[in-house]
């Protein structure tokens, strides 16, 4: 697997590193196709956002360029990029100076089965629930054990994806995805104001559905409010959109609307 680490290719971090202590840091999976990053600037736009709230001092600029030459040697596949606050001494006050950390990985492209996207997946009801924490809702910080807890729920390959609920029970996202209801023709997903993360994909599917004139809705979802929507579906930059089948006894057809949604995204997915 190639690697860089500060912008030159290398595998080796310090035992001091704020990222391993803590979790002090953001990342984010990258599509790579073509040598090109799929929804770069969308990424862009959430690293900023976050390190604008762990008050990261990171050249935005120089994580571009390094971005965009690793993905050139790339060629297809996934780079994740991870950012730390670099080293600090034993205890939680900030270094100073910080020095972040930036460290890039390639990897390939995961091969879903196609039919995940053609007929639909099964969804997990997780018992896990995500923790509110309104300062880091919506990022995508290091810290990712809840997901981990959940994807154990379940072993072997009845179910595609987990259903995440926050500690009231409300409706959030999938384990690495966002989820979307369809109801009497209009598009709803979960405020993430709490907790969550507000996917790149999620944005995509907003804006497009908003410049179509779509009618749309960001807000608390009920989980009987789940089981009442028409259609179903989970999106991620990296395989798109999915139809969701069944969660537990409930049953969904692939809507018209859901594959509306995965026609106009096909320009995206196929570069």
């Amino acid at each position: 697997m190639q690697s860089w680490v500060n912008g030159a290719p290398g595998d080796l971090l310090s035992v001091r590193d704020r990222g391993l202590a803590y979790g002090d840091g953001l990342f984010e999976t990258l599509a790579v196709r073509g040598g090109r990053i799929r929804l770069l600037s969308r990424h862009l736009a959430r690293l900023a956002e976050g390190c604008r709230r762990l008050s990261l001092p990171l050249d935005l600029a120089l994580v571009e360029a390094e971005l965009t030459a690793f993905a050139a040697q790339t060629g297809e596949g996934v780079v994740k990029l991870l950012v730390t606050r670099g080293e600090g001494q034993r205890g939680y006050t900030l270094p100073d100076p910080c020095q972040p950390l930036r460290i890039l990985q390639a990897g390939p492209l995961p091969q879903y089965p196609a039919a995940h996207a053609e007929q639909g997946v099964c969804l997990f009801p997780c018992a896990t629930r995500l923790s509110e924490q309104p300062l880091l809702a919506g990022l995508k910080h290091l810290n990712r054990l809840e997901q981990v807890l959940a994807r154990a729920e379940w072993q072997g390959g009845e179910y595609a994806e987990g259903l995440m609920r926050d500690a009231h029970g409300r409706v959030i996202e999938g384990i690495f995805s966002n989820l979307f209801l369809v109801r009497d023709g209009a598009l709803l997903t979960a405020e993430l104001s709490r907790c969550g993360v507000a996917g790149v994909m999620r944005a995509e599917i907003l804006e497009r559905a908003h410049g179509l004139g779509w009618p749309v809705a960001i807000r608390d979802i009920a989980y009987d409010e789940l089981l009442a929507a028409d259609e179903v579906f989970l999106c991620n930059s990296l395989y798109g959109i999915w139809p969701v089948r069944t969660l537990q006894a409930r049953h969904w057809p692939v809507g018209q609307l859901t594959r509306k949604l995965q026609g106009i995204l096909d320009d995206l997915m196929s570069n």
